[in-house]
């Protein structure tokens, strides 16, 4: 992959505009993510790197996918993404990088996101607090496990699997060298009751 950005500034930016378009105060997006007033206040100021895990809490309890969080807001936006501007991050506790892919006029649409999971690493997700999401991911190369809802899923390259952000999740990468894939993220359908 591409050099990471620091990218820590922009977020809290950005999750600080969603807090204020839903009026909601630091204490009321922590008692919905179950993310402390304290960090919340330093991730905004761009003082602390937050982890993946701690960012999908936040979108999640503002209602949007963990991608809107990524996305550069912009009068007008291109419908062409260029890989050479397509932002990349580098999650402090795991060290999976992840690179925005899917053009800003896309947004709300779909979100499609490169993942590079380094040799062994493990990277857990609770259950998505807000609106539902699906998922899909599809393996490019190396090894995944994903766990949804603690049932493993062991991923060659080619195998896609769906989900939805309704459960905890875990990816794990088993393997000796790095796990690249892709995620699509959508809003998720209406499921008919059964």
């Amino acid at each position: 992959m591409d050099k990471v950005t620091d990218i820590d500034a922009d977020l809290g930016t950005r999750i600080k505009a969603l807090r204020g378009a839903r009026q909601l105060s630091i204490e009321a997006l922590a008692a919905a993510s179950g993310v402390s007033r304290a960090m919340i206040s330093r991730i905004e100021r761009g003082e602390s790197s937050a982890t993946a895990q701690l960012l999908a809490r936040l979108a999640g309890a503002l209602g949007v996918s963990l991608s809107t969080l990524f996305a550069e807001p912009k009068a007008e936006a291109s419908p062409l993404a260029r890989r050479a501007d397509q932002p990349l991050w580098r999650d402090p506790a795991s060290g999976y990088v992840r690179r925005a892919v899917s053009p800003a006029t896309a947004t709300g649409i779909v979100d499609l996101v490169e993942v590079e999971l380094p040799a062994g690493a493990l990277v857990p997700f609770e259950r998505h607090a807000g609106a539902g999401f699906d998922q899909l991911v599809w393996l490019r190369e190396g090894e995944l496990v994903l766990s949804v809802d603690g049932k493993a899923w062991p991923l060659a390259p080619g195998d896609c699997l769906h989900m939805r952000l309704d459960r905890p999740l875990m990816f794990h990468n088993p393997g000796p060298v790095p796990a690249r894939y892709v995620v699509v993220l959508s809003h998720a359908r209406q499921v008919p009751p059964r």
